[in-house]
């Protein structure tokens, strides 16, 4: 029975001392594995620099580059704005080419009927470039017709201009009232669709702040 005791007891203290192995040798790996303070340094000092950083200045065009200016006359101006911008050329505008002051609003409506850089000529991709336009079912005029101006203080003649063309000629401060021509006397909403009939004062009237009246008809429609 002793020799049993004793042998249990040698088997048992191995059993402990195996243990006591295991765990010490489970520290030094796990200190093994933990990375060194410096390591981790000198890891993050050596992240690598996009690749592409440097390029970007390189990706901007030159201001004094030179691009062929397209020929856009007869282009819906959706299209001659992409082309446009195809070609290099992104300062772009438009204005309505009938001289009623529309706006461009949705440009697959409209269509190109003159540029303000002739086609085929070299220009710096800087240029502002300005497409006058009308509606796809209008015909383009013989040349831009111009707003009017009231420069100088005198009354223009806005007879056929538009009412809202007409509005933006005089001061800002002009008390203006404007009446439906026809016997109808329908409300003037857009102004951009109503061609003037008469005014007061006449053209050539010195303007010194005095109210303006016009009578108007839709385009398309006959004064009386």
């Amino acid at each position: 029975m002793a020799n049993w005791k004793v042998i249990g007891g040698i088997a048992g203290g191995i059993i402990v001392l195996g243990a006591i192995g295991n765990a010490v040798n489970g520290d030094k790996n796990k200190a093994s594995a933990a990375p060194t303070p410096s390591s981790t340094v000198a890891s993050t000092a050596a992240t690598p620099t996009p690749a592409n950083a440097d390029n970007k200045a390189d990706a901007s065009p030159a201001k004094d580059e030179k691009k062929t200016v397209p020929n856009f006359v007869g282009m819906g101006l959706q299209s001659a704005q992409d082309t446009a911008q195809a070609a290099g050329f992104y300062n772009l505008t438009s204005h309505d080419s009938s001289g009623r002051a529309r706006m461009q609003i949705l440009d697959r409506d409209w269509k190109v009927c003159s540029q303000n850089v002739a086609a085929g000529s070299s220009k710096a991709t800087t240029t502002r470039l300005d497409f006058g336009a009308v509606k796809l079912d209008e015909t383009c005029p013989a040349k831009d017709q111009d707003e009017p101006s009231a420069a100088g203080g005198t009354m223009p003649d806005f007879h056929g201009k538009s009412v809202k063309a007409a509005r933006a000629a005089l001061d800002s401060g002009t008390s203006i009232t404007v009446n439906d021509a026809s016997s109808d006397d329908r409300m003037i909403l857009i102004e951009s669709n109503w061609q003037v009939c008469t005014q007061q004062p006449a053209a050539g009237a010195k303007l010194s702040g005095q109210p303006v009246e016009f009578t108007a008809v839709k385009y398309g429609e006959t004064c009386p």
